[in-house]
């Protein structure tokens, strides 16, 4: 048999399922974003007209928009550096040697990642509940006033952060501990001989030999945590005063709450326009930086 011909044969399958479950549902969705698809035109049908780009032209006057935009680039900002920073912290602790009981700790701390999002995120509102929650009623024992955790648009965010940092590292934690295994034990020993000090060792082996890991998970990190949806929709339904709405919330609102189907799918086209920008930048740049690096 033509071994071309065998490989397409056995790829038929998979891109039959990618075509009618991810680019058919795109291409529908790309044209919905340029009609005004709405609750009168799911009546009927006849009622639905071509807009262009108006849904986008209108969102992007929408203060509501660049509002959502706002927490969403903020909750990116701060949680991203926070996740990777603890995975790759928990990663080194656990690829040390002074390490004892390492499956049990890569399990527990890899719990997190497999647990029910909407299960946890309700735990986690008793926890920072202002009257009887678990953090109120440490920060009362320390003499600190108990905060309204989620009800103050000060702090709605932060706790939602630190909510997806503790629920996400686990994830990014194994990534790294596969990259730190790979590091030839060489290097390191050839530094000790050197007398290279644990900073420096990490500095210049660990670092420069994560480098296409950190790449892979910074970016997988910044893509997921764009897609912020499921932390604020249960713990905070977007409030208090909208602080903690999202873009993915606002495509939410519009299409589920007031079926403006039309305008989420325009939503939904801009956030991935702006993580297709962002990925293709920190691509970029990291090309740029290997290409500046030392022969």
């Amino acid at each position: 048999m033509n071994p071309p011909r065998t490989a397409w044969l056995f790829l038929t399958p998979a891109l039959l399922v990618l075509g009618v479950f991810f680019l058919l549902p795109v291409i529908a969705a790309l044209v919905l974003s340029l009609t005004d698809y709405d609750l009168y035109a799911l009546a009927n049908i006849h009622n639905l007209r071509f807009v262009a780009l108006h849904n986008y032209w209108a969102l992007l006057q929408r203060p509501l928009f660049w509002s959502a935009l706002g927490h969403t680039v903020y909750f990116v900002a701060v949680g991203v550096p926070l996740s990777m920073g603890t995975s790759l912290g928990a990663a080194l602790l656990l690829n040390s040697p002074l390490a004892r009981c390492k499956p049990f700790f890569r399990t527990a701390l890899f719990a997190p990642v497999v647990t029910t999002v909407v299960a946890v995120a309700v735990i986690w509102r008793y926890l920072f509940n202002t009257k009887y929650g678990m953090a109120n009623f440490v920060l009362s024992h320390l003499g600190i006033h108990p905060l309204d955790w989620l009800g103050d648009p000060h702090w709605a965010m932060p706790t939602i952060i630190l909510f997806a940092v503790w629920k996400n590292f686990g994830y990014n934690m194994i990534i790294f501990l596969a990259g730190l295994q790979a590091v030839p034990p060489d290097l390191y020993e050839a530094a000790r001989i050197d007398g290279a000090s644990a900073w420096r060792q990490f500095r210049h082996i660990t670092l420069p030999m994560l480098g296409p890991t950190l790449l892979m998970v910074s970016i997988l990190t910044v893509s997921g945590y764009f897609q912020l949806f499921a932390e604020p929709y249960v713990m905070t339904e977007g409030g208090p005063l909208q602080s903690t709405t999202s873009v993915l919330y606002l495509m939410y609102d519009e299409g589920f709450k007031w079926w403006n189907l039309g305008s989420a799918s325009a939503v939904a086209f801009l956030l991935f326009l702006i993580m297709f920008a962002v990925t293709a930048l920190m691509l970029k740049l990291a090309r740029r930086g290997h290409d500046g690096e030392p022969a």
